[in-house]
């Protein structure tokens, strides 16, 4: 038997190189070398640190947000998922990976019985007894083909997909708690400015009021200023809902009640974020964590047709085991008593109705699927940082404009007003510049709250929001969980 066992294992050490996964080849990227050129993007730019190394810390100024995204990292349910599904598919490659290896097990039984006369071959009761004491492998399949190893190979892709799926989950998590808290501070000034102009537009409509009194105003102009009154109170309520629905939104990303000892937030005029080079196109591939999980993917599959082709071969599983035999307790363990079996099976398939070549061509659809995901995943990130990139420079230059058109309007309210007082113009002129004023300040701040988020996105989009500080080295470690043998 040892020789058996022997030559066996040599053998199987011989065959255990074979391997039939494909040669994993990398798709090439389909989008351009360079992102898009023209009227809406400002001149590229070089690198100096790829926005996937810039921490949010140094991308977001502000240090209430800093505090808020330091909670939602601690305590958002998404993430929290997230990492227990690493730890789950991690469990999963050590149960694939386990098949490598032979299960050994040790068996420890007894028994005793008692024949009645009637049944015995020698017309007494008899009672017979025994014992045993094994050590063996039970099912183990030779590896001859790679099938296994091609099954334990996916497992780890599976494993390293969900690693970067844990990424992807971290950066939009910071990208949605930031744009989160910029809509909350948004609103919040639209609010303020909405409270302000209510109280200027009810000091004018008593103003009115009066005037009608004395017969000064008509009741035209008195109708007209309780319109922007009553319009200014729709606004309000509006502000009002919607303050506080951010707060609920911003309440479920960060997983628990928004701190009470938050800093004081800093206006959305301020400089609340870092300047961000955009680079080129090729760093998107080692930089976007979905790409990444979506390349793994793609070797999962490509690993998959490894096992698939070694299924056509035939598969050896060997059993075997050793030990003692005795029928008594006292004599399990003294010479003579051993006792062993070794039962080797081969299954070779031969007629399965096109079972396996169903299943080969299942897994090369499945990876011929994956391709297309992988291709798909970097048109879409080319196109999350080209939007970005277009926006950035047309934001700057409707900005600009929007704080001169605010300016005029300024400018034209209080010439209106000083008109209105001294009686060279009516009331609706100065009704007119307060309206305009106030949807000319209105938007001055939906545009800067949407430069923010499309700034927001696009540290997203390239990739940013993994670290806290700035570092060289944002790539997850590419190794296979250990294994654990006990």
């Amino acid at each position: 038997m040892s020789k058996s066992l022997l030559s066996l294992a040599i053998t199987a050490a011989v065959l255990s190189g074979c391997s039939l996964i494909p040669d994993y080849q990398q798709p090439q990227a389909p989008v351009a070398a360079q992102y898009p050129q023209g009227p809406a993007y400002s001149p590229a730019e070089a690198a100096n640190q790829a926005a996937a190394e810039q921490g949010w810390r140094q991308f977001f100024h502000d240090p209430a947000l800093q505090q808020l995204i330091q909670t939602a990292l601690v305590n958002n349910r998404d993430l929290r998922v997230a990492a227990l599904n690493i730890d789950a598919y991690a469990a999963q490659y050590q149960i694939q990976r386990a098949d490598l290896f032979p299960a050994i097990s040790a068996n420890g039984s007894g028994s005793r019985q008692r024949t009645p006369a009637r049944m015995s071959q020698t017309g007494e009761a008899a009672i017979s007894s025994q014992y045993s004491a094994t050590l063996g492998i039970s099912a183990y399949e030779l590896d001859l083909f790679g099938r296994v190893r091609s099954l334990s190979e996916q497992a780890l892709q599976t494993y390293f997909s969900s690693e970067e799926a844990r990424r992807s989950t971290q950066i939009s998590l910071v990208a949605s708690v930031a744009n989160a808290y910029l809509t909350w501070q948004a609103d919040k000034e639209l609010l303020k400015l909405t409270q302000d102009t209510l109280a200027a537009y009810e000091e004018s409509y008593r103003l009115t009021s009066r005037s009608n009194e004395v017969g000064v105003a008509s009741a035209l102009d008195l109708s007209q200023a309780r319109t922007s009154v009553e319009n200014a109170r729709v606004q309000l309520a509006r502000y009002t809902r919607q303050v506080a629905q951010d707060e609920n939104s911003l309440t479920l990303l960060l997983g628990t009640s928004i701190p009470a000892n938050l800093p004081s937030a800093q206006p959305l005029s301020a400089d609340l974020l870092s300047e961000l080079p955009a680079g080129l196109p090729s760093e998107l591939l080692q930089r976007r964590p979905d790409i990444l999980a979506a390349e793994h993917n793609l070797k999962a599959a490509n690993a998959s047709i490894g096992a698939a082709r070694a299924a056509f071969f035939p598969s050896i599983s060997l059993t075997a085991n050793a030990g003692t035999l005795s029928p008594d307790m006292g004599g399990l363990f003294k010479g003579g008593s051993g006792t062993w079996s070794f039962a080797p099976q081969i299954n070779i398939p031969i007629f399965n109705a096109g079972s396996l070549r169903a299943s080969l061509d299942y897994s090369k659809i499945q990876k011929d699927i994956n391709v297309a995901q992988y291709e798909k995943s970097i048109q879409t990130a080319f196109q999350e940082v080209s939007d970005g990139l277009a926006a950035r420079q047309t934001y700057n230059q409707q900005l600009q404009a929007q704080r001169d058109f605010v300016n005029a309007n300024q400018d034209y309210y209080r010439l209106a007003e000083r008109r209105y007082r001294i009686g060279v113009d009516s009331n609706l002129t100065f009704l007119d510049a307060q309206r305009s004023l106030f949807s000319a300040q209105q938007a001055l701040i939906t545009d800067r709250l949407a430069q923010l988020t499309s700034e927001v996105n696009l540290y997203k989009a390239l990739g940013g929001g993994w670290n806290e500080q700035g570092s060289q080295k944002t790539e997850v470690s590419k190794e296979a969980p250990p294994l654990k043998l006990f």
